[in-house]
């Protein structure tokens, strides 16, 4: 367990200090902001989104390590994706962070299943969500989302 957490520790802080896919794209077909109210993660997500697949997306805003991590992982991994696969991980992603998810998921996750920690810690779950809340509400055509409305869930 020392070795995961270690490695979830590096990529988290990798990912926190330089992030993938960060920053407003000039044009795009979508788009969302998500806001944490407990903690002050504020991020948008755009995306280009051409015969359902989606060619780009970023994100950008500001928030604690974790989130910025969830959102630069994110876009890394539904690139070039269908929105029905992006579909698919925001499912799962969820999944696991609700404890969920069987290793056959976490597998299909690949390098996000490093956020599997999070899941025995309740107070960062909504942070590591928060990402895949906006780019679901992007996919969906809502202009935004909050954590807000989870807090019973992720709260125990």
């Amino acid at each position: 367990m020392t070795d995961l957490r270690n490695l979830y520790q590096e990529v988290i802080l990798e990912h926190n200090k330089k992030p993938r896919n960060f920053g407003p794209l000039e044009e795009f077909t979508h788009e969302a902001h998500g806001y944490n109210p407990l903690c002050g993660d504020d991020y948008h997500i755009y995306m280009v989104v051409e015969d359902d697949v989606v060619k780009k997306v970023t994100f950008d805003g500001t928030g604690c390590a974790i989130s910025k991590a969830a959102a630069s992982m994110m876009t890394t991994k539904i690139k070039g994706k269908s929105v029905e696969e992006a579909e698919q991980y925001i499912a799962e992603f969820r999944a696991m962070m609700a404890d969920e998810l069987d290793d056959d998921g976490q597998e299909h996750l690949g390098h996000l299943k490093v956020f599997a920690g999070v899941a025995q810690l309740p107070n960062r779950i909504k942070c590591a969500v928060l990402p895949w809340h906006t780019l679901n509400a992007a996919i969906h055509g809502n202009d935004g989302t909050s954590t807000e409305g989870e807090a019973d869930e992720w709260d125990g």
